[in-house]
């Protein structure tokens, strides 16, 4: 088994990451440089937080054996036994051989850097530049990067000629090194408490909520309020878009340099506009030098940008908004079903997804009601109350993790019991819920945030390539804090544990943070106890009180505001599924008339038909009659059209003159 554990979280890993990205990106229409760059850096981000728990019970065996090998001792097949206590060091199933975790961290966290300091932001231009080729799409992300990358460099370069011209400094390559991962670490370490403190509240209050369906409905309406005006500001700055195009593909003519960009923006135009515009169109105009109205290539890469953010944009509100009207007519249909007698689940609308037969024949209605109307409900209570105890758990240990003596970190007390008797099935399941609820907690947070329509998560394929790249950049920003954290809070950490014992793999990858003492000894410890004062700020909704105070509407229930949405949001479902219902009527009636008539017409046809067949060879035959007693004459007047054929004059176009008149021109007879 050693090496088994790590190959298969690897692949399991592989496969996560690259489900997640198909929910959110798409695949067929993205570049496929933008998919592999996010999948990459969701991909490393996770494995660290997956394989962790493998590295901590790998360190406590070694640490087992160094003990060992400092007292008189045996061996004996796969663990290790004092000789004075007979005490045993048994070998962990996941024990990864020593000199692979190192090399593995290494390529992992170096790799993660790259991308999200250099490559990510790059590519960020690249996909939001709106040139016509690749050379001009680098060149504009080089522009906007100048300044982004000329900051670093220039405190980099401050810093080393600081360090150069103080003697009291002596520092070396790897001490260089560890302060360039303190910057990186404490940057994402701000970043991390803020996500943190948000979601050990939010995600257990979410889950509670999701037990009140009367809460869910109006949330619901009060979603459906907001993408409404949305979506008709995204339609109505579509329209303006496809406006310029046209009139820019109506100046831009066919012979004219620059048609190839405008061709290439009409096709990232939606079809119906690509349609009226080239029935519009008249190629056989050509362009005039002389004007000077021509729009230049400068201001259609711009038009180009604009062109695919409004499609975009436009596109996911639709989805979003057909999306949306599903989930208000379950929540309703959920409503009515829960004073039934029969216990049985009615739908309003069936699905128009094909449903699989499997899930059909174990998810029957009454399953299917039981579940939504007794059993959901209660189990959302029971896990918003486990995800609490967690919640708290957290910030306890957050705020207690520097004491020593006594241990006042519980995830520190769990796995030092466990380490007592070697129990690394233990050791790796608590590291692993651990690091995983943290995880959870931060990465919602990144999926939840909207800012405007700058970043923005969108499931079902929605995701434009500048969020993806956005939200792996910070992962790969966000991962190799947390897991210090975790590490720290569960004093796995020799900086915060205060032991010379051996570090985990991931540690001594990191570097001694006693280079930087302010740091290590005061922000890595002390920052995080902010946490509880975000988490107080989280549960009173000061942030959303604020966003709606500055005009941003949020839903609060004490609000005028939030009600008037809600009122406009419920009038708006019921226009559409009053819309649905007589589309499902209509062909509800179209079905039965084609059932109860569809035979007789098809008879009555075949009938019809047949008399038509009869007609026609009958006026046939009754026309082929008379047709030879005629012959003679048509030919006479065939011979007759011949020859006044013949008489005619051939014009002459290379005359100096062309007479209407015939009059004057020579017979020729």
């Amino acid at each position: 088994m050693s090496g088994a554990a790590l190959g298969l979280e690897i692949v399991f890993v592989f496969f996560l990451a690259l489900f997640l990205l198909h929910r959110y990106g798409d695949f067929k229409k993205q570049h496929r440089l933008v998919i592999i760059a996010t999948l990459l850096a969701w991909y490393l981000c996770f494995l660290i937080v997956f394989i962790l728990p493998l590295d901590v019970s790998t360190t406590i065996y070694n640490r087992c054996k160094l003990a060992v090998n400092s007292s008189p001792a045996e061996s004996n097949g796969s663990y290790v036994t004092l000789a004075p206590s007979k005490q045993k060091c048994f070998k962990p199933w996941s024990y990864i051989p020593d000199g692979i975790m190192p090399i593995f961290w290494r390529v992992v966290y170096w790799t993660s850097q790259f991308l999200t300091w250099i490559l990510l932001p790059f590519m960020q231009s690249y996909a939001r530049s709106g040139g016509f080729s690749i050379t001009g799409k680098i060149k504009t992300a080089l522009i906007e990067n100048a300044i982004y990358y000329g900051t670093y460099l220039l405190i980099f370069g401050a810093f080393l000629i600081y360090v150069a011209v103080n003697p009291n400094f002596n520092l070396q390559w790897n001490q260089l090194q560890t302060i360039g991962i303190a910057a990186a670490n404490t940057w994402g370490l701000f970043l991390l408490v803020l996500l943190l403190g948000y979601g050990l509240v939010e995600i257990p209050r979410s889950h509670w909520n999701g037990a009140k369906r009367g809460y869910l409905l109006m949330k619901t309406y009060f979603k459906a309020a907001k993408l409404m005006t949305e979506k008709a500001d995204a339609e109505e700055n579509l329209e303006d878009i496809m406006e310029e195009v046209r009139k820019v593909s109506e100046s831009i003519k066919y012979n004219h340099p620059l048609r190839k960009c405008v061709d290439t923006i009409l096709k990232k135009c939606p079809t119906e506009y690509q349609e009226r515009m080239g029935r519009n169109m008249d190629d056989y105009e050509d362009f005039d030098e002389r004007q000077n109205s021509y729009p230049s290539e400068k201001s259609l890469a711009k038009l180009h940008k604009q062109v695919i953010y409004s499609v975009q944009r436009h596109r996911r509100t639709q989805v979003q908004w057909q999306i949306l009207l599903e989930q208000a007519f379950y929540l309703e249909d959920v409503a009515k079903n829960e004073s039934s007698a029969t216990r049985q689940f009615v739908h309003t609308f069936h699905s128009q997804e094909p449903e699989n037969k499997i899930i059909q024949y174990f998810y029957t209605p009454t399953v299917e009601w039981y579940w939504e109307c007794l059993l959901r409900p209660w189990f959302y209570r029971v896990l918003a109350v486990v995800l609490a105890t967690f919640s708290v758990i957290v910030v306890w240990s957050e705020c207690t993790f520097f004491s020593t003596k006594p241990v006042l970190s519980l995830f520190a007390v769990f796995i030092q019991l466990a380490e007592k008797t070697y129990n690394y099935i233990y050791i790796e399941m608590a590291c692993f819920l651990t690091i995983f609820f943290l995880s959870i907690c931060v990465y919602s947070t990144v999926f939840r945030i909207r800012v405007f329509n700058y970043y923005y998560l969108a499931s079902h394929h929605q995701t434009d390539a500048y969020s993806l790249l956005f939200s792996g950049m910070l992962f790969c920003r966000l991962t190799p804090p947390l897991c210090l954290n975790f590490l720290g809070l569960t004093h796995m950490d020799a900086t915060i544990s205060h032991k010379n014992t051996q570090p985990t793999a991931y540690t001594s990858i990191m570097g001694s943070m006693r280079v930087l003492s302010f740091i290590a000894d005061g922000f890595y410890i002390y920052y995080p106890m902010l946490v509880v004062i975000l988490c107080i700020a989280t549960y009173f909704s000061l942030g959303t009180r604020c966003l709606n105070l500055l005009g941003f509407q949020q839903f609060m229930g004490d609000s005028e505001m939030t009600s008037d949405l809600i009122d406009e949001g419920k009038e708006l479902i019921r226009r559409e599924k009053r819309k649905r219902q007589r589309q499902e009527e209509g062909e509800n009636r179209r079905r039965e008339w084609k059932e109860r008539y569809g035979n007789r017409d098809d008879s009555t046809r075949s009938r019809a038909v047949h008399t038509d067949q009869k007609e026609s060879s009958f006026s046939e035959t009754n026309a082929s009659r008379p047709l030879s007693k005629y012959t003679r004459s048509n030919g006479r007047t065939e011979r007759d059209r011949i020859e006044l054929l013949q008489d005619a004059e051939p014009l002459d176009f290379n005359a100096d003159s062309v007479h209407d008149d015939p009059l004057e021109l020579d017979s020729g007879r």
